[in-house]
This record gives C-alpha cells, structure tokens and sequence, in this order.
C-alpha cells in the first residue's frame, strides 16, 4: 500500500470578521478531505485573534490598504504591499501549498499574486454584490471566483464565475429555541402549560430540519399591514408565547437602529419578546429591567441559541450576516448601512429584497424613514412569515460548502486521485 501526500491549503483574508468567518466555516470539511490547513494574515489583524482558536499554523504579513481616497498612509501603504508580498511568496515557495483559497480584504491581494507567480492555484470569494477593490486586483490570478449573489455573476471574469453563496458555520443550526428563551429570560406559557397538562410541545422556532443538512417552509400569506400581531399567533386557547423580534447591528452595534428600537419598545413589547444585540459601548441601562426586552453587547458562543429563539430578525445588510439569515430561513428586516460604505449594503438588501427574501428600509432615501415605518414593518413581516420561508427555502445560493469544497478538490488533484 502507497500512502498518500497529503494535499496542504492556505487559507487568506481579514480586516474584518466578515473575512475570515466563512474560512473558519470551511475548516471542518478540509480536514475532514485530509488537509493541512495554513492561515495567512495580517500581523496584527483581526483574522489573528479569530483564528487562534481553531488549532491551524498561522502566518502573519505585512499589509498595507489601497485607498481611493486622499491619505498620508496612502504614501507608505505600497511599501507595506510590497513587503508583503515578498514574506508571502518566500513562505509559499517553501511551502507549496496545492491550492489557495482566499475570502478577501487588503492583506489577500499579495497571497494571492505570490500565490499565482508561483503557478499555486487559487479560488477567491466574494460577498458584496459588487466586487471589492481588493478582489478586483485578484481576479487576474484566480482560477475560479464564487460569488454570493446572482446579480454578481455578470460582473466577474467569464469562465471564472460561479455561484455559491457564503459558507455558514454549522453550529448555528443546533442552537435551542428553548435555551434562547432562557437566556433572555423570556417566559413561554406554552411550554409551562404543556408542562401542567402533560401535552406535548413542537419546537418550531428552531431552523428546520432540511436547513442542517442541505440548507420547506410552510406557504400561505396572513393579511398585511399595522394591526398587531396577536391574531396571528393564537393556536387554540391563545396561551403560546410572544413570538420573538432580535435586533442585531454587527460586533459595532448599529447607532441609528438601536435608538430607533428604543423609542418604540411601547408599540413593540405588546407584540413582541425583544432580544437587542446593541453593540459594544451601546448598552442602555436605563432599559434595564423592562418586562420582554433583553440587551447583550455581543454574543459569541451563544448566538446559535439566540437565531433558535427568534421569529423574526432586524438586522444590518453585511454579506455574512443576511446569508447566515438566509440559511435559517428567518424573516428578516434588512436596514442597510449607507453611510461611509460604498453601496454595498444596500445593493445586498436589494437583491434579498428582489427574491423575496427580506423586507428593507434605506435611511438615507427617506428622512425619518425607521420613525415612520420600523413597526408597521416589522409588524407586516411577522404576519406574512410564512411568504418569507418559503422563499428563503428555494434559494439557490445554499449548500455553498459541497460547491466550494468540490472546486478546490479539483484544483488540488484530491478529486484525481
């Protein structure tokens, strides 16, 4: 029996979570195809921090941002890309890794062209709607690029093109709805009167079954508009719990959100249990206490508990995010980011929006916009869940992993062996 040389990968990308979450989501599956995983990032990055859990060799770069815009970095910052360059093509010679597989940001652009002056085959991905700067100066030197959004496809290299979607980490689909509700502290009548009766209680705030395994839904539409949902959510006696509204902004929090949120917690908290994920700093302990709204800064660990537990998301457009949204089969309100960004975020609201996936306010084309129209939305999207879910249910761009995996398989030799 001849054993074997086991096929090596480098993984790139940072400068954002949103960078590396979907490599560490792949970590399982390569070592699982017989992998050995390196990681290349910045020296100082956030992918650092991220990635020092998962047990794999990292190697740190240095790296430099390429700025559209005036600033006094932009004169030193190509040295820094230079040099990164150099330590990323010398640790890959010696390396010679089988394929690169790259998530984006800055300090992916010299792994990538190293990677390619070296003949090493790379896969990059891409997660907005329109491609980054950074990807852009990769596309060149990619063998195939994956993209989250059908839109996207036209706007790649022809031939390189192919659509994924993001990979999604596989904890988050054994969160408990029961465990969520707990740790918000949210009571749930159904459950103590199942209890006291003996009956038994189906968990259907957990996502799907099919979602774990091939990432449907029940069909049928409740009438629309700004009566409260309460007729919505009577089985029987009436006695079910509230049903669930999570806001999440990202890591940072989402400013305009959380206060908009918390000038109408009067018209939500009839309706709703409300479990806010604020930001770091944005805490506000004048709510403290209030009966059915929860505050965390941030969840890590527990999160798969807290997407069990809610019915209904309000949430920021970042590409991970709404696709981790995606594969639950949430309903979702999607308020984009639209300032200091580049558009992407909206244009990732509008595509989910033009699916059928989401509903969207854009801040920035109507002024007062959450003001006059958060709670009558929020409201008509819990009422017509079920349109929702069963759109999410045929999206094309789940089973991103298989897809993924099957690409780099190839390129490596593995699926040749």
């Amino acid at each position: 029996m001849t054993n074997k040389k086991k096929k090596k990968i480098v993984l790139t990308g940072g400068g954002t979570a949103g960078h590396v979450t979907p490599n560490i989501a792949l970590l399982p599956f390569l070592k699982e195809a017989g992998y050995e995983v390196t990681y290349i990032g910045s020296v100082n990055g956030i992918e650092r921090e991220l990635i020092q859990d998962c047990g794999i060799r990292y190697v740190g770069v240095p790296t430099g941002k390429l700025r559209r815009y005036f600033d006094l970095k932009n004169f030193t910052d190509p040295f820094r890309v230079v040099g990164g360059f150099l330590k990323a093509r010398s640790f890959l010679k010696k390396y010679r890794p089988d394929v690169v597989f790259s998530k984006g940001g800055f300090v992916s652009v010299p792994v990538v062209r190293a990677a390619a002056a070296l003949k090493i085959p790379c896969v990059i991905h891409e997660s907005d709607m329109t491609p980054g700067l950074a990807n852009k100066l990769c596309f060149k030197a990619a063998s195939k690029v994956c993209c989250n959004f059908p839109e996207t496809v036209e706007k790649l290299p022809k031939g390189k093109a192919v659509l994924t979607g993001t990979p999604i980490r596989g904890d988050l689909f054994t969160g408990s709805r029961e465990e969520g509700l707990r740790l918000c502290g949210f009571a749930d009548p159904a459950a103590e009167a199942a209890e006291n009766t003996g009956a038994q209680i189906i968990d259907e705030g957990n996502a799907p079954a099919e979602n774990a395994a091939a990432q449907g839904a029940g069909a049928g539409n409740a009438p629309a508009g700004n009566a409260s949902v309460e007729s919505a959510q009577k089985p029987g006696a009436g006695k079910a719990s509230k049903p669930v509204l999570m806001i999440m902004g990202g890591s940072q929090g989402a400013l305009s959100v959380n206060e908009a949120v918390r000038r109408h917690l009067d018209e939500l908290l009839p309706d709703f249990n409300i479990v806010h994920l604020c930001g770091a700093g944005k805490y506000d302990a004048s709510k403290e206490g209030i009966a059915g709204y929860k505050q965390f800064e941030y969840v890590k660990e527990d999160l798969k508990h807290l997407f069990a537990a809610a019915d209904v998301i309000v949430s920021r457009a970042g590409a991970n995010a709404i696709f981790e949204i995606l594969a639950l089969q949430k309903p979702n309100l999607l308020i984009p980011l639209s300032i200091g960004t580049r558009g992407d975020q909206i244009l990732n609201a509008r595509s989910f929006e033009a699916q059928g996936f989401s509903e969207v306010l854009v801040e920035s084309e109507e002024e007062g916009i959450l003001d006059k129209k958060l709670v009558s939305t929020i409201r008509s999207l819990y009422q017509n869940r079920d349109k929702y879910k069963t759109a999410m249910a045929g999206a094309g761009q789940q089973g991103s992993i298989p897809t993924i995996m099957g690409l780099l398989n190839d390129l490596s030799g593995i699926n040749r062996e």
